[in-house]
């Protein structure tokens, strides 16, 4: 069932690990605007696979399922910005990469295997 499925999970944890990043640079470094375009990114990417639970239909499953897609390959944008102006060190970057590229992963698959190919 879908409430239980992995991605599911791993989208809000995700989600929760980015905001805790962001009250912390928001607070450490004063940044505002990359840090905020992040949390927006990674917390969408949950909010769709949720609103996905309930589709009215299988094409809109696959709509939320490859708009939460679309706000991961974005959230990878944002982390790799903020490594790159040094508002995130390369440890920090690193673990957030592996997750969001295994959201990544499990997306491309679920959207994959929902369109039948």
């Amino acid at each position: 069932m879908m409430s239980d499925s992995v991605v599911k999970k791993k989208s809000f944890d995700f989600a929760v690990k980015v905001v805790e990043l962001y009250k912390r640079l928001k607070v450490e470094d004063k940044e505002f605007i990359l840090s905020k375009q992040l949390v927006r990114s990674a917390t969408s990417i949950g909010a769709n696979i949720h609103e996905a639970t309930f589709a009215a239909s299988k094409a809109d499953f696959i709509n939320k399922m490859t708009i939460a897609l679309k706000e991961a390959n974005e959230t990878s944008y944002w982390l790799a910005l903020l490594v790159k102006t040094d508002f995130l060190d390369e440890d920090d970057h690193q673990s957030f990469k592996r997750s969001a590229d295994e959201l990544i992963r499990l997306l491309v698959s679920i959207v994959k295997t929902s369109k039948g190919l």
